[in-house]
């Protein structure tokens, strides 16, 4: 047996009307509508124009699309394959939801960001996604970054980072105990070359306040902030000030310097109140 010199030109197609290929979506999509993904995003999000239309059904259909394993627009055609048609309704034509998502703004992906925590808040309610055994018990909130590799000369705000490869820097912040698994409390896609601090203080108050938000009255005990950068030194002291303190970051405070006096420029100081040094003085 061997191949014919002319390769004949094949495709897989995915189109029995009976059968799904992605039958995990089931269950996961259930526990969306329960927990009220599609009314979540339909009362927050105000996208203008016709693209806006139907914001919870789109937002949920993208969704469903990347839990399939979709990671571009083309590639949310597996939602219309198969019997797909008979287990969901409101699927939504790749182009519909590239038009959809072309007509955000930075603050629309805000508004994104309000819905996903209050998601996160409302997985919660139904089962606990950060356990702590104790009041004592620490809560670790991981900031990093990192670059996603992305493909395409039109890609927009694709660059090289600090890895050396052309993509998109994200930065997470992650939550866990000693009793729970990682899991993203806030994220913020940003250009390739972006440094690393960029934006960092509003997405450390955003995680705070959806952890707050997580563990309602539960959130009590000491926090322990871990970023890329300072990881195992300082940066681990517990935190127990309040949110509002924590969002403010770190007040630091300039120590005096003792100057001559400018209406004798030859003459020497000689002494400091309190201890402090003196500055450059002149013979």
């Amino acid at each position: 047996m061997q191949f014919k010199h002319a390769r004949a030109a094949l495709s897989a197609v995915f189109d029995d009307p009976n059968l799904v290929s992605t039958a995990g979506l089931v269950p996961v999509m259930r526990l969306a509508q329960a927990v009220g993904l599609s009314e979540l995003a339909q009362r927050r999000l105000s996208v203008p124009t016709d693209k806006g239309a139907n914001a919870g059904a789109k937002v949920v259909s993208l969704v469903a699309g990347m839990v399939a394993g979709a990671d571009s627009i083309d590639d949310m055609n597996l939602l219309l394959h198969g019997g797909i048609g008979k287990l969901f309704g409101a699927v939504y034509a790749p182009s519909t939801l590239g038009s959809f998502l072309r007509s955000f703004r930075f603050g629309h992906v805000r508004q994104l960001d309000a819905v996903a925590a209050r998601f996160l808040a409302g997985l919660s309610a139904r089962a606990p996604v950060v356990d702590r055994t104790g009041e004592d018990e620490f809560t670790f909130v991981d900031i990093d970054d990192t670059i996603v590799e992305v493909h395409g000369h039109a890609k927009q705000g694709a660059e090289f980072g600090y890895s050396g490869v052309r993509g998109l820097n994200a930065l997470l912040a992650t939550v866990s105990t000693a009793t729970s698994a990682p899991v993203i409390l806030a994220q913020r896609l940003r250009r390739g070359a972006a440094g690393s601090p960029r934006g960092a203080a509003r997405l450390v108050g955003d995680a705070l306040a959806s952890l707050r938000r997580l563990e309602g009255e539960r959130a009590r005990g000491p926090l322990s902030p871990r970023s890329a950068t300072t990881r195992g030194r300082a940066s681990n002291t517990p935190m127990r000030s309040s949110t509002r303190a924590r969002r403010r970051g770190p007040r630091t405070q300039k120590s005096p310097r003792c100057r001559s006096p400018p209406s004798r420029p030859g003459r020497r100081l000689t002494a400091c109140p309190d201890g402090l040094s003196s500055g450059a003085s002149r013979s």
